[in-house]
């Protein structure tokens, strides 16, 4: 049976591949911004990136990504989902390939950067297709499969790029995207109608530019300021700059451009504009979950690595609920409001939940609990956010409007991260300075060395303290045994035991049996006692975490409660009933 389109004749084949075909696209361009992660220390060490690089990795693909966003959906629009996604997806293929076979830091960051690249012309069509092949009825049942991907990649991304790089390589993680890539380009270009809506021509040059001249700026200021340079540096004052006059010049050029790369006069529309700044919000508080929580989970509750990012998969199972049944509750009662409205209120209180509770005594199950209420009241946020930012638009600015959506959702993560990430590296470094520094001992001021403004040392470091006692008792157990052999008259090994040991810098070397047995005394009280301060240690450096990671999560619920006050201002919508789609020509 094919359905009729009002000049697009769609059969149930075609729609059925082209979903196929977007889903496992954005599956594999959003496996990529997680699969990388558990790969980058081995690339780290192979291809020996200066410390001031490592942050290019992820920071080259985010601006590119980020800032392409808009023209790729203004260019969808003009030319046809169909030929953005074809072109999108060769691009990325390329640009991984390229990653895997790169043998220098620049090379790679460059190639992640032309991934980057690739992955915007996918993100900003993938929703897009939904709204031109669905009724508006049915969109958000497919726009929650489409947003489950996301959740997916975040489960299967660090569990593959472990086992990639484990057995085989590093730039396994890359090459992984090839099959994927052309499995979907395959189903894409074989099935899927052009999509395209013919309303003009013209293509934006200088919206474009002005474009990359604010967004670019300001994603490397928010990028780099928390690790790399202070916020009042000249550096990032500069890009600042730089970034606000480019947008102010922008604003007045895309008001007066009927072809817009982004149409500002969407955002006078109260369901477009309302929407969008909701959502912006709820990018906002998103990674703040996603981010530190691992963090929470080595350096206060004391867990591995590897446990640490297996906690997140109950957050991310919860997201892809939310995702799946949001939709189809919406598609079923006809209405965004009652679905919304309560998943934002269990947010609210999965924030809250969290702030409050987060000491070094909350269990490690009790924290799963927590992420999957976090999960299940993100999860609609993601989809049904774009859908009513879509549903706003007019079909032909349909590629605009999911573009839009998706950068202004990806701006509020990338402020997010930025202000939350300094709120955790003041707070820390604070604590730190006025809590821990004064209950270290000594001789272990340089394993605790405090961090620089820039959040580098080993402070904020993980710091395994039973590994830490046992080479105290050891390192005192082994000056004991040589002043027993001393005893005996057997000293041989006392002296160079005695120059290598922290614990005896400030006692003399015995040199009697009377001064053996004092100090022998005296070693056994010190061990007891520094075993014991290592313990008020440890307890005070899980607190200071504990207490600079409950912040991020009391400002993630200020900014969440924003987000809902503002939901409750956008304008409702009901969905129409099944009906024809609107046209769409080839």
């Amino acid at each position: 049976m094919i359905e009729q389109h009002e000049g697009l004749k769609i059969s149930p084949e075609q729609r059925r591949a082209s979903v196929i075909g977007v889903m496992l696209a954005l599956f594999m361009s959003a496996l990529d911004q997680t699969i990388v992660s558990t790969a980058t220390p081995m690339i780290i060490r192979d291809l020996v990136f200066p410390a001031n690089w490592i942050t290019w990795l992820t920071t080259s693909y985010l601006v590119t990504s980020t800032a392409l966003l808009p023209i790729w959906g203004k260019l969808s629009d003009l030319y046809g989902r169909r030929r953005s996604l074809e072109v999108g997806l060769v691009i990325f293929i390329g640009a991984s390939l390229w990653c895997g076979f790169s043998q220098s830091p620049m090379a790679l960051i460059l190639a992640r950067a032309l991934q980057g690249v690739g992955s915007a012309a996918i993100f900003a069509n993938a929703f897009a297709v939904v709204g031109d092949l669905f009724e508006p009825r049915d969109r958000p049942k497919m726009q929650g499969l489409f947003g489950a991907m996301f959740g997916l990649s975040s489960v299967f991304g660090p569990w593959i790029g472990g086992l990639l790089t484990d057995y085989l390589s590093w730039n396994w993680v890359f090459f992984v995207n090839l099959p994927i890539g052309i499995v979907a380009l395959t189903f894409i270009g074989r099935k899927m109608p052009l999509l395209q809506h013919t309303t003009g021509k013209h293509i934006d040059y200088l919206g474009a530019a002005l474009l990359l001249l604010f967004v670019v700026p300001l994603l490397l200021a928010l990028s780099l300021a928390p690790n790399t340079f202070a916020w009042t540096s000249k550096e990032v004052l500069v890009m600042f700059a730089l970034s606000a006059i480019a947008a102010a010049l922008f604003i007045r050029h895309e008001l007066n451009d009927s072809d817009a790369i982004i149409d500002l006069r969407l955002f006078a529309k109260p369901a477009f504009g309302i929407t969008a700044l909701a959502s912006f919000l709820l990018g906002a508080a998103f990674l703040s979950s996603i981010v530190f929580i691992p963090l929470f989970m080595v350096n206060v509750l004391g867990v591995s690595a590897t446990s640490a990012g297996a906690t997140l998969t109950p957050l991310t199972l919860g997201i892809v609920a939310g995702n799946i049944v949001s939709g189809q509750l919406v598609s079923h009662i006809g209405s965004y409001r009652p679905v919304l409205i309560p998943a934002l209120v269990m947010l609210i209180a999965g924030f809250a939940w969290m702030a409050i509770g987060l000491t070094p005594d909350l269990p490690q199950w009790l924290v799963i609990v927590k992420l999957v209420i976090l999960g299940i009241g993100l999860g609609p946020s993601i989809p049904l956010f774009t859908q009513m930012m879509i549903n706003a638009a007019p079909r032909n600015k349909m590629g605009v409007a999911s573009s839009t959506a998706t950068f202004v959702r990806q701006m509020g993560s990338s402020v997010g991260v930025a202000v939350l990430g300094t709120i955790f590296s003041a707070t820390l470094t604070a604590n730190m300075q006025n809590d821990l520094l004064p209950t270290i001992p000594n001789q272990f001021a340089q394993t605790f060395a405090a961090p620089s403004n820039s959040g580098e040392g080993s402070m904020g470091a993980t710091i395994d303290f039973d590994e830490l006692k046992v080479m105290v008792a050891h390192n005192i157990d082994a000056v004991l045994v040589q002043l027993e052999q001393a005893k005996t008259g057997d000293a041989s090994g006392l002296k160079q035991v005695w120059q290598q040991s922290a614990m005896t810098a400030a006692l003399p070397l015995p040199q009697s049996n009377d001064q053996v047995v004092r100090v022998s005394k005296q070693l056994t009280a010190q061990r007891a006692f520094v075993l014991k301060q290592l313990d008020v240690v440890h307890r005070t450096f899980q607190e200071v975490w504990a207490d600079a990671i409950q912040r991020i999560f009391y400002a993630g619920l200020i900014i969440v409660i924003l987000g809902f006050v503002v939901t409750l201002f956008i304008p409702e919508v009901p969905l129409p009933p099944k009906r024809a789609a609107a046209p769409v020509t080839e």
